[in-house]
């Protein structure tokens, strides 16, 4: 792999030299391995940073003070750019998405055009008379959702997400069963995610995903159709976190450790493209809160008449150890 056209970030060796990691660019380049683009079928769009909480996790710093929201103009432009291109998947993310006050009239102005819509939450922005209404529009509309659910045990998800944030998930879960999410056979489709609450690796998906099944169905009656453990990257609050808790330099060693060569081939950002809150696109939302643009260069959406050419080489910067550990981001 030619790192010239890796779109390295500047400070990335001198960041890896100062913890004794290799940049990820070369770690990829001695295994003689290229991370490059597939045919692109997933729109991820941020919508916005607005959120109703602050977790101590988000890479991207969104909370109740941020102001960037995604306007209508820009929407137009992604759905144009959604007919131009064809995906198959639109993923609509945050912040906490539902807090977009033009929300509804984007997916429904993607629904003719892409035939999956997925909607990520924190659940506790579904918890008001607000969030009821937008339950019952997705499931009208068959949004799936992909709910973050980090832990089963109260302290330590209020930890990460804040006092309160336990019951009003469970509740916001039960809530979605009862109008059929998480269902067998009901074609509404309820993921979870869980992210771990310090500065460590994720489980084994498989016995997580069976703990978590398990438990809540014993202790609240809450089902769902599969859940996702995903390392945090280092980006953000989280990356502040673990400087100012001296755990940052331990914790990329870890990532970094782990390593997974066999993930490389399937990551997310091979068929994905990103787009912003404001309109420009990159390879993941990782690169989007570290400022590292697709192709190297600022695009807005309305810019692209066609989806992102196949082979072109993906921007790397060291938080993209955390796709690439254990299972990875695939």
């Amino acid at each position: 792999m030619r790192t010239e056209h890796s779109f390295l970030r500047k400070d990335e060796t001198f960041e890896c030299a100062s913890n004794g990691v290799e940049p990820f660019s070369q770690c990829l380049s001695r295994g003689e391995l290229q991370l490059v683009r597939d045919q692109a079928k997933i729109l991820q769009i941020n919508v916005g940073l607005l959120c109703n909480q602050k977790c101590r996790h988000c890479h991207l710093d969104a909370g109740p003070g941020r102001k960037e929201v995604m306007s209508l103009e820009t929407m137009g432009a992604v759905v144009a750019f959604v007919r131009r291109c064809k995906f198959e998947i639109a993923d609509i993310t945050g912040g906490a998405p539902e807090l977009n006050p033009h929300i509804t009239e984007l997916i429904q102005r993607l629904m003719p055009l892409v035939p999956q819509i997925m909607l990520r939450s924190n659940l506790t922005a579904f918890h008001d008379s607000k969030g009821e209404s937008l339950m019952e529009f997705c499931k009208k509309n068959r949004v799936g959702i992909v709910a973050s659910f980090p832990s089963l045990d109260l302290t330590q998800l209020e930890s990460q997400r804040g006092e309160g944030t336990f019951e009003e998930s469970i509740t916001v879960l039960r809530r979605l069963n009862a109008l059929g999410y998480g269902q067998e056979d009901s074609g509404l489709e309820l993921n979870l995610v869980s992210n771990p609450t310090g500065a460590f690796l994720p489980p084994r998906q498989g016995q997580a995903e069976k703990r978590f099944r398990t438990e809540l169905k014993r202790r609240w009656d809450i089902v769902f159709n599969h859940l996702f453990t995903f390392a945090n990257a280092p980006l953000g609050r989280f990356r502040s976190w673990l400087k100012r808790s001296g755990n940052y330099d331990a914790y990329i060693k870890k990532l970094a450790s782990h390593f997974n060569p066999q993930a490389v081939e399937g990551l997310m950002c091979r068929t994905l493209v990103s787009v912003s809150w404001d309109g420009y696109l990159y390879d993941c939302d990782f690169n989007l809160a570290d400022g590292l643009p697709m192709d190297g260069r600022k695009i807005h959406v309305s810019e692209m008449g066609a989806p992102p050419k196949e082979g072109v080489p993906i921007a790397l910067s060291d938080h993209c150890y955390a796709c690439a550990a254990g299972a990875g981001f695939t």
